[in-house]
């Protein structure tokens, strides 16, 4: 079971990958980083980040019907989209409260984003924190 660097470097192995972390989305800080970030700054990144992952998960609206507000974490994950990259954020469920997630930034023009989704998945069912 890899832990948060191990999961960041296989992160960084997908198609058109350019960064990638592990971000706490109740405080906005990145727990583990690597790659090339937005901006070139990777707190603020994580930072803003957070702020679209907390607004979503908050919203009753983004929550599955079949009793969605127990649901942990309620949304699986979040795809933003710009004229040259893709941001995927994928809601880790943890034995705590849930409140990370994995933030991806993909190149548009070699990444993958239907690859990028299945292989977040399973690495947040595999990471290991604490």
């Amino acid at each position: 079971m890899p832990g948060i660097d191990e999961c960041l470097l296989e992160a960084m192995r997908l198609p058109g990958a350019r960064g990638a972390a592990l971000v706490d989305w109740a405080s906005g800080l990145a727990l583990g980083a690597v790659g090339e970030f937005p901006g070139g700054d990777q707190e603020a990144a994580a930072a803003e980040a957070a702020e679209v992952a907390r607004l979503t998960a908050e919203q009753r609206a983004f929550t599955p019907e079949d009793g969605g507000e127990d649901a942990d974490p309620p949304v699986e994950d979040l795809i933003i989209s710009n004229r040259d990259s893709y941001h995927v954020l994928r809601f880790v469920p943890t034995s705590f409260d849930s409140s990370v997630f994995l933030h991806v930034w993909l190149a548009r023009s070699d990444g993958n984003l239907a690859l990028a989704r299945i292989r977040l998945g399973e690495m947040a069912g595999r990471l290991v924190l604490g």
